[in-house]
């Protein structure tokens, strides 16, 4: 496009933009601040994004097309205005309408959206790339949630410690959103039930209405968009009108409250009886209103259910919305009088599920006494599924009475009645006609361990779905730079759309001008981090420095410990003078603890404490800097990830499912250190074994040490470096004014077993991680292997996930986008 054109969009965009200011906003276009502009441009897009949901819609009636309904309890989905200008064709004339100098710049706009609170790590963000492939792809798709008022929360820091307050996005307003006003479903809970044969009637104790709200996800290169429908939790009536004209203010608001509380966190704390109860209340009523809309939908469409399967796929999120085949068996029989085999037959050709964790522990269960009292009926109509299914187990299988009780959907192992609870992982195999895993170790792992039995029982259903990312975030948009050079070197901006045209950049790592241009961008988004940081956190860093980064949900499991064990030792090696040829290295953490998560805020503590000693040692200089970022969402990520050139994905192996962040990272030109865990075995295939820096037991030696004997305490005896590091943590080194605060990590990792194995990694983590250095002195080597990390990322495109999906899972392949 010619600088005129670009100039005459430019102008009749800004046009827009004003007429928006004037007769939306209300703002007079001459003195509207940031805030008023990213309103105005909100509706701009907004305008086009509707027109497009419309035509979508009819042609989707039309075609009486087949639908693929995702539903999960998050949608990690980030800032939408940059992604909606971008995939409109709007943002070049968007950065030109505000270019004029000392005027106004997009940018500043740009900041003024908050991040939408409806997610908080890898599940969700992997949901919101799912949903911008499906659209991209064309895909007639819904994804289903929750409106988060709160969001799960905002985390901030004081005197190292994380405190959680409410994330109240949506303070002044969603200007993304579309309310239904006239899309509203009742929920209801508790209560008893009477059966008539096959049938019941579901007698509530309380009912809760559902609310809808709806985002528009448009596709790229397309005019085709997805829909984001997320639910609102309303009282059937506002306040008690009666308590409240009686002057019994406070029981007139409980009562609007105690219906309304459904939809305001995200996983509320569960280490209380009333938390779990709210947090199985929202996953149903959430599950619930989604499949009476899907189901009245299909009526209006076709008029009757007996093609439902034939039309309607819905794909479970991990177990969160399992309890969505009770509640499809209900609305199928109890609702609109469908024989129990015709409603189990189409549920399991309707429903696939994908798996998310190899930790038996985190697999989703639910007490059966909490399931009676909530949900009566559906606690009745599992038993049912679980007879039948018991019983085809035990003619396939006779005698195998130890079978039988693993693959129960009913867990009694306890022998005690009142401690019986609903393996919802369980229902989710039994009741879907397929299963994923997230990556090629994860599936393997999942058909060889929690799930070896069901693979037994049902071989055909179990398969592989390795994850993806969208391109267009989380490199055209969260990395401009890189996205240009890209563009110039590909020959056009195709690659987007079809990253696999990334490997061409092979023969660029051996160009010297195009490694330096490479280098330069990344130091250009290394200055931009370095620049927030100073400013939000007073911290200076060198952008020379090596960026060593390590950013995701805080758990034992992912390890941010032993990069912590790593950054003490360096120090020590620093202060002895022995590490005098070790790179400055800046060391940056984020990520949020889930607040009942005692261990995971000790973490937090930890590496606060350490980062107060080593930045303020005169001996460590500006050789060493450690960093925790606050309030880790998807923009801080698109800030931090551009600018790492290290990726650590240092999780146990055999723990980590997938990862998407690891595929980020190496989106965006960082080296992975990892373990052989998750997507990184995939990753090293992809940019090659020299390209990648992997340590540590793989998960075979880690099933081996557990099985023979692991002996943490002797590895923290034998090991001077992890012996004055360990004993530093727990002398209280870092905490002088409270000696005692980091035993229990101490303990944790040297009397009590080691669950996670860090001490058995400690050494080859080490060892790993000076060989990181020494590559980084020879700069040019690592901009080359950086290089190739970007040229074989090309498999990792969350376009190829979903082209699997639609072909493998949902029969959705004739739907697709041509490739």
């Amino acid at each position: 496009m010619s600088s005129q054109n670009i100039a005459d969009k430019a102008s009749g965009f800004l046009e827009r933009v004003n007429d928006k200011l004037l007769n939306v906003v209300a703002a007079d276009p001459a003195t509207a601040n940031d805030k008023e502009r990213y309103r105005a441009l909100t509706h701009v897009a907004r305008e086009q994004l509707s027109r497009r949901w419309v035509k979508t819609q009819i042609e989707d009636r039309e075609n009486q097309a087949r639908r693929i309904y995702y539903l999960s309890m998050e949608f990690l989905i980030g800032r939408a205005l940059n992604n909606a200008l971008s995939a409109l064709g709007l943002h070049e004339q968007a950065e030109a309408a505000f270019s004029e100098p000392g005027g106004p710049s997009l940018a500043d706009a740009l900041e003024c959206e908050p991040d939408a609170a409806l997610g908080n790590g890898g599940l969700g963000r992997l949901a919101a790339c799912f949903l911008d492939s499906m659209a991209t792809l064309e895909l007639p798709s819904w994804g289903y949630g929750m409106r988060y008022e709160y969001g799960m929360f905002a985390q901030s820091i004081v005197n190292g410690m994380q405190v959680e307050r409410p994330d109240a996005w949506l303070t002044e307003g969603a200007p993304w959103e579309f309310f239904r006003p006239g899309t509203v479903y009742t929920v209801h809970f508790g209560g008893t039930e009477e059966h008539y044969g096959e049938w019941a009637e579901w007698n509530a104790a309380e009912s809760v209405e559902a609310r809808a709200y709806d985002y528009v996800i448009p596709g790229h290169g397309t005019e085709r968009v997805s829909t984001l429908r997320l639910w609102k939790a309303g009282a059937p009536a506002q306040i008690d009108l009666n308590a409240f004209n009686s002057g019994d203010y406070g029981r007139a608001a409980e009562f609007k409250n105690r219906f309304e509380n459904i939809s305001w966190v995200l996983y509320p704390n569960d280490s209380t009886a009333a938390g779990r109860e709210l947090r199985l209340r929202q996953e149903y009523f959430f599950v619930s209103a989604s499949l009476q809309d899907i189901l009245q939908n299909h009526l209006e469409e076709y008029g009757n259910l007996n093609n439902l399967a034939d039309k309607v796929a819905i794909h479970l999120n991990d177990t969160h919305p399992a309890i969505s085949i009770a509640e499809l068996m209900r609305l199928l029989c109890d609702e609109h009088g469908i024989l129990w085999a015709h409603a189990w037959e189409q549920c399991q050709r309707i429903f696939s599920y994908t798996n998310h964790t190899l930790m038996p522990e985190a697999l989703e269960t639910w007490p059966v006494g909490l399931m009676q009292y909530l949900l009566p009926r559906h606690m009745r109509i599992i038993y049912r599924i679980n007879q039948e299914f018991l019983s085809e187990v035990e003619q396939r299988f006779p005698g195998d009475i130890e079978l039988i009780r693993r693959v129960s959907l009913i867990d009694d192992t306890s022998g005690d009645a009142n401690n019986r609870r609903v393996r919802m992982a369980n229902l989710s195999i039994v009741g879907s006609h397929r299963v994923n895993g997230v990556s090629k170790l994860h599936s393997d792992l999942m058909v060889q361990t929690i799930f070896a039995d069901f693979a037994r029982l049902y071989p055909d259903r179990f398969d592989n779905k390795t994850n993806g990312v969208t391109p267009r975030r989380w490199l055209a948009q969260a990395n401009p730079g890189l996205a240009a050079l890209l563009d110039q070197r590909l020959g056009g901006p195709g690659w987007r759309l079809h990253l696999d045209r990334l490997s061409a950049l092979r023969s660029a790592a051996d160009d010297a001008q195009f490694r330096s241009d490479f280098a330069a961008v990344k130091r250009a988004n290394k200055l931009r981090l370095a620049e927030y940081i100073k400013r939000e956190l007073d911290i200076t860093l060198d952008p020379d420095a090596l960026f060593d980064v390590q950013i995701k949900r805080i758990h034992e499991y992912k390890r941010q410990l032993l990069n912590v064990l790593h950054v003490i030792s360096h120090y020590n090696a620093i202060i002895h003078g022995i590490a005098d040829d070790a790179p400055p290295r800046c060391v940056i953490f984020a990520g949020k603890a889930a607040s009942s998560y005692a261990m995971a805020k000790s973490i937090i503590h930890l590496i606060h404490d350490v980062a107060n000693v080593v930045n303020n040692d005169a001996r460590v200089r500006d050789r060493l800097k450690v960093v925790f970022v606050p309030n880790y969402g998807v923009s801080l990520a698109e800030i931090i990830i551009p600018a790492a050139n290290l990726s650590e994905q240092i999780s146990t192996a055999g723990t980590e499912a997938s990862g998407t962040g690891n595929m980020k990272f190496a989106l965006n030109g960082a080296l992975t250190i990892g373990t052989e865990d998750g997507a990184n075995i995939e990753i090293r295939d992809q940019v090659g074994a020299d390209n990648i820096f992997i340590f540590g037991n793989s998960a075979a030696q880690v099933e081996a040490l557990r099985r023979e004997g692991y002996d943490p305490r002797a590895i923290y005896q034998n090991d001077p470096a992890l012996n004055e590091t360990l004993n530093k943590i727990d002398g209280g080194y870092f905490a002088p004014n409270d000696r005692k605060r980091y035993h229990d990590i101490f303990n944790s990792l040297v009397n009590y077993g080691d669950h996670y194995q860090l001490l058995a990694d400690f050494a080859s983590y080490m060892e790993t991680q000076q060989r990181v250095g020494a590559l980084y002195r020879s700069s040019d080597e690592w901009q080359r292997k950086a290089i190739l990390n970007v040229a074989g990322m090309g498999i990792f495109s969350s376009d190829r996930t979903i082209r699997e999906y639609a072909t493998e899972t949902w029969d959705l392949a004739a739907a697709l986008k041509p490739e």
